[in-house]
């Protein structure tokens, strides 16, 4: 028998391209391939590109100069978002390597059996959805249900990388969750570029999914991982209160909390929309989580605008920020403003918000001690110490106990250690 080659995988941004390389990854066949470390030395190297930030850019360039350097031998495969957008970009710094689009991607296995080297695929890549799901965490799984994106917001490159939006059908969708729930995992993370946009080209509704998977035998808890705000609407939320298997955490993107700024963005909501979302859904869920997505330093952002968006995150009754500054982004209306704001303006607006997040973190939590949550304890021994999550959202550890891997058990939320996470007393 053949010597089995040894593969390693690297993901850069979201919980969709995680989702992403699990599926690729299960395409490799366990016979002829070891999937390794990706600090290893391997014979292919495989990176999920991203291009939400120049900083992310960067991170996919480094990682294919690293592998480069493990093994000079190696075929390095980068597909994804950036290999989609500037192929060139990337042929120019891994010559040798395979560079391939988003949809040609999940052809990676045949693409190397048959050498082939540099592929986008932008014909394909709006008429086809594949769904994924991620394996490698024991307890949880990144479901893919939509892909790409019909907004095309001002600074935004996703619809260019990812195509419109698509989704499968809602009886595809629970088939797939089927599949994810025979494998043990005992919570689902509903992903896509645009979750609230799933299943408007089939005449669907994503309220209606949720339904059908809140009903199947296995899964014990379902996230919805990010939802545009005009996109969440009450019968959504109210279902959520309800129900016993979807979790009281919603990431819900506000990107600024300027009316004019949010304009500019083309966001399709306002401050007003957005803060009635918030107190919908604190009425009825008291304890649920809510993160938010902020963006710094967009063109044209005046003091005003951003002491507006700093004001009226204060004044929501939210969890947590994630705190992007603006990065230009090729070939978007943003890019081409004249009206740019200093980057030393950008990240000092960005080191405010996150004080601000902070201190809302902060408050959260402090909410939360002394109650008893139910945790859903994860695999990984931290030098005796494991962890898990309660329903909402709170990181939870414990001495490690193999015994409470993939379990969830009600713990008291004791104290808030210095590390930000709960030491928690096991109740049953």
């Amino acid at each position: 028998m053949a010597e089995r080659k040894k593969i390693a995988f690297y993901t850069l941004g979201c919980k969709l391209n995680f989702s992403e390389t699990s599926q690729l990854s299960r395409s490799f066949p366990s016979e002829k391939f070891q999937i390794v470390d990706f600090k290893d030395e391997a014979d292919i190297y495989v990176i999920n590109t991203c291009v939400v930030t120049e900083k992310a850019e960067k991170k996919s360039r480094a990682a294919i100069n690293q592998a480069k350097k493990r093994n000079p031998d190696a075929i390095i495969a980068s597909v994804g978002c950036y290999s989609e957008l500037r192929p060139e970009e990337l042929v120019a710094i891994n010559e040798k390597g395979i560079v391939l689009g988003t949809y040609e991607k999940f052809n990676l296995l045949e693409i190397i059996d048959k050498e082939e080297k540099n592929i986008s695929s932008k014909e394909e890549l709006v008429k086809r959805f594949i769904p994924s799901y991620s394996t490698g965490d024991r307890t949880r799984s990144f479901f893919k249900i939509q892909d790409g994106c019909d907004y095309f917001c001002s600074y935004c490159t996703v619809p260019y990388a990812r195509g419109r939006s698509r989704s499968a059908t809602i009886a595809e969708v629970v088939k797939t969750a089927e599949e994810i729930v025979s494998t043990g995992i005992k919570e689902m993370i509903l992903t896509g570029v645009n979750v609230g946009d799933f299943g408007r080209k089939n005449n669907e509704r994503l309220i209606d999914l949720l339904k059908k998977l809140d009903n199947i035998d296995g899964v014990e808890r379902i996230r919805i991982s990010s939802i545009e705000p005009n996109l969440l609407t009450d019968e959504i939320i109210e279902f959520v209160a309800s129900s016993k298997k979807f979790l009281p955490h919603f990431h819900i993107p506000l990107q600024s909390g300027s009316d004019k700024v949010l304009k500019e963005m083309c966001r399709r909501y306002d401050t007003k929309l957005f803060r009635n979302r918030i107190e919908k859904i604190k009425s009825l869920i008291p304890d649920c989580c809510i993160a938010i997505d902020l963006i710094t330093g967009f063109p044209g952002e005046t003091d005003n605008d951003f002491n507006d968006t700093f004001n009226f995150i204060s004044s929501c009754d939210i969890s947590y920020m994630h705190v992007f500054t603006y990065s230009e982004r090729e070939n978007t209306p943003a890019a081409k403003r004249t009206d740019a704001i200093q980057n030393s303006v950008r990240n000092e607006r960005s080191k405010k918000i996150l004080a601000l997040s902070e201190k809302k973190k902060n408050i959260f939590l402090k909410n939360n001690i002394e109650k008893i949550k139910n945790v859903l304890f994860e695999s990984d021994n931290d030098n005796g110490i494991m962890y898990g999550f309660t329903e909402n959202y709170i990181k939870v550890k414990t001495p490690f106990n193999k015994e409470l891997i993939n379990q969830i058990k009600k713990v008291k939320l004791l104290k808030i250690e210095k590390d930000g996470i709960f030491a928690g007393e096991l109740i049953s």
